[in-house]
């Protein structure tokens, strides 16, 4: 049994008494109803439980009846009602007064209704009760069913959930932020002693209580879903059905419909950004849109970065959505403020540009997916588009960074981060036939082709290490493990060699489409 003192007064025949003294306590539970009939009877008495008498033990001693209130309410008592009419036919004021200083509630009893006439109408309310709680349960779960079957969704999530389940909600980020809240309270005090553990239970919040759930992925936390202001007489039955509330949002999430915990700002641009690409939306449109959502990137140089894995399916999805996080979470990357969305192609992200080099830039990314210790063929690999300063540019650089996926045979050496610029010229490159490239090759080389096997290879490596790095002897000393006068000893060697000038733009760019050519001829043997 589960009401209150106040809700038992109103359930015939229990309606018919009256209170007395203790108003102030009509809101405690009585869990359980029990009849006096021994001297002891306070030292059995249970938290919630209500006690009816005819006062026959007290009767006669003020101090007893005293006695027996002060235990009653220590204990934890939801009330007492003492039957007039038999023993007592007025309840002593001073007991009243007693008990109107402890708040106790104090119930007169009808003398034409027996105890059991009481105690089965409470009864029978109770069972009522329970009866319709139960059947409401079973109708939520049968909504809760028939929204997870579904195979698209009809409104938000969270506003789904929070109608079905009939409680207001709250879902709390990992790092700490109100995501959705359509509760009374601010983020301020849901917050209320962040960082949680990982597990189900209960929290207080004003006068009222909760039930918070993290929202679990495998053993990874990616949040906390918090039910507010809810009823805690039914939390054994409902838990349950929090639980499955829970782990439905957690379905979605994982699936990756949407980003929810994106800012609902963020969350609509990404939405229009998807339909500018997908030709639904103009350029200028989406800049418009951005302006309002206070979304400053495309009002500043930017560049598209384009995320695949090589798995499939939901695995795909999940992998994709550890990128983003990672993304979001890095140190530096963070401070840019990236936006990134879920496409068919992979994770775009939209990045301002300018604020690292292009090889930097390269750095922080295989930074990334060095963190997430990606197991063997599920590596990721990234297109990093050219700069764009207007708008109108998102579409180009979009295309960029999906004819970059489409290249992977031409990524070589650089690695599973590429830039643009990287490969356009190998796109143009590709068109001139392999005879002419190995003869371009051979005729460049030629000084150093005639030495030894060992000998060539050393300073060829020397020599590409020297062009990709700008030039810089300090730079490939340094990534060949040598004294910076070995390497320019042997940057002087290669000049004599070869017969070039290293401080002019054209030998520099004539030895590296020699180093271009030769890795397009060893990718077609």
């Amino acid at each position: 049994m589960h009401l209150t003192v106040e809700e038992a007064l109103s359930i015939y025949p229990l309606s018919e008494a009256r209170l007395i003294a203790g108003s102030k306590g009509k809101h405690r539970i009585i869990k359980s109803i029990n009849v006096m009939d021994a001297p002891d009877i306070s030292d059995w008495i249970k938290e919630g439980e209500m006690l009816l008498t005819t006062a026959y033990l007290i009767k006669d001693s003020p101090q007893d009846a005293s006695a027996l209130l002060q235990t009653l309410n220590r204990r934890g008592s939801a009330g007492l009602g003492i039957k007039l009419g038999r023993f007592w036919d007025a309840v002593p004021e001073k007991l009243v007064a007693e008990a109107e200083t402890l708040n106790f509630p104090l119930i007169e009893l009808p003398f034409q209704f027996t105890f059991s006439d009481q105690m089965n109408g409470l009864f029978r309310a109770e069972l009522s009760r329970s009866t319709s709680v139960l059947q409401s349960m079973m109708e939520k779960q049968r909504k809760l069913m028939r929204f997870a079957l579904r195979s698209g969704r009809c409104g938000p999530l969270f506003d789904s959930v929070s109608e079905v389940i009939g409680y207001p909600l709250a879902v709390i980020s990992a790092r700490g932020d109100a995501i959705y809240n359509n509760s009374e309270y601010s983020a301020a005090l849901l917050l209320e002693g962040w960082p949680w553990q990982n597990r189900n239970g209960r929290f207080r919040i004003g006068d009222k209580v909760g039930f918070r759930i993290p929202l679990l992925q495998g053993e990874k936390c990616t949040g906390y879903l918090l039910y507010c202001s809810i009823d805690p007489l039914l939390l054994p039955v409902e838990e349950s059905l929090f639980v499955q509330g829970a782990e439905l949002i957690s379905y979605h999430i994982h699936a990756g419909y949407e980003d929810y915990f994106e800012h609902s700002e963020h969350r609509e641009f990404s939405g229009l950004l998807r339909r500018c690409l997908s030709g639904g939306l103009s350029c200028n449109d989406l800049s418009q849109a951005a302006a309002r959502l206070e979304v400053t990137l495309l009002q500043s140089p930017f560049q598209l970065l384009l995320t695949d894995t090589a798995a499939t399916g939901e695995s795909r999805q999940g992998e994709l959505l550890r990128l983003k996080e990672e993304f979001i979470e890095h140190p530096v990357l963070r401070e840019l403020k990236a936006i990134h969305v879920v496409v068919d192609e992979g994770l775009l992200s939209l990045y301002p540009a300018g604020q690292h080099s292009p090889d930097q830039f390269r750095e922080l990314i295989n930074d990334c997916f060095h963190n997430l210790k990606f197991g063997k063929g599920f590596y990721p690999r990234a297109a990093v588009s050219s700069t764009k300063v207007k708008p109108e540019g998102l579409k180009e650089a979009f295309a960029e960074v999906k004819e970059c996926m489409g290249m992977v045979q031409h990524w070589g050496a650089h690695g599973n981060v590429v830039h643009y610029r990287q490969l356009e010229l190998n796109l143009l490159l590709s068109q001139i036939p392999a005879e002419t490239m190995e003869k371009y090759c051979n005729g460049s080389l030629r000084g150093l082709l005639s030495r030894e096997p060992e000998y060539i290879k050393e300073m060829l490596h020397t020599l590409e290490v020297y062009l990709d790095n700008d030039g810089h002897v300090n730079e490939t000393a340094k990534k060949l493990f040598i004294h910076r006068n070995t390497a320019t000893y042997r940057i002087e060697k290669l000049s004599e060699l070869l017969d070039v000038d290293f401080k002019k733009i054209n030998d520099l760019m004539r030895l590296k489409l020699v180093f271009l050519f030769r890795k397009m001829l060893e990718r077609e043997t």
